[in-house]
């Protein structure tokens, strides 16, 4: 798949084709799906959290005497019937939510994801973003003059950090270091966009030959 590679002022410079092994794989939604709630779901803290009835501090002396009340026997006010005893089967601070899933499995579900975005043309490639002023300003116009939108995932790689500084006061851009690329991020926003360099990272994490 051959995509145009733009400067700072969205003109095209030249023609690079993207590697058909991570940019026109089968998009598998399944597998997408799975990996979306895996990061989801390790995100996921345990805050909730409810005391059970041996945990609530009320007496434990019983609350009146076996026989001859007419009620039903009943010896701790703890007991989750009652208001202010204990939570049967609530929510506690020591769940793991964590999900594992194959390495494989992970980068496949990566490379469905960017093979959906260049099959709907929402990938734009830059020749370098280093090139933008480090402005906030500045910066938030180049976006709207090379992917037409400010909603847009812009990948950098290390050297390129000082011009990606700019980028994070921006309120719908998101600046991602390449070696962080997920699945939550790349199906969040309507635009990515990469520069050549960190295409080439792209390249050799998910290329198949690596």
């Amino acid at each position: 798949m051959q995509v145009p590679v733009l400067n700072v002022q969205g003109k095209e410079v030249k023609k690079i084709d993207l590697p058909a092994d991570i940019f026109e794989v089968e998009v598998n939604v399944g597998l997408m799906h799975q990996a979306y709630v895996r990061q989801m779901a390790n995100a996921r803290q345990s805050n909730a959290h409810t005391k059970t009835r041996g945990e609530v501090n009320r007496t434990t002396a019983k609350w009146y005497r076996q026989k001859g009340t007419g009620r039903a026997r009943h010896g701790s006010r703890g007991a989750p019937i009652f208001v202010g005893g204990g939570k049967a089967h609530g929510p506690r601070n020591d769940r793991n939510y964590t999900q594992d899933m194959p390495k494989k499995m992970r980068r496949e579900a990566l490379r469905s994801a960017l093979s959906a975005l260049a099959r709907d043309g929402q990938i734009v490639v830059v020749e370098d973003i280093t090139k933008f002023e480090p402005k906030t300003k500045a910066i938030a116009t180049a976006l709207q003059t090379v992917a037409g939108t400010d909603n847009a995932l812009i990948l950098y790689t290390g050297e390129q950090k000082d011009t990606a500084r700019a980028m994070f006061n921006l309120e719908n851009a998101k600046p991602l270091h390449v070696g962080y690329l997920n699945i939550r991020d790349l199906l969040k926003h309507d635009k990515l966009v990469l520069s050549l360099a960190a295409l080439d990272s792209i390249k050799a994490h998910l290329g198949k030959g690596e």
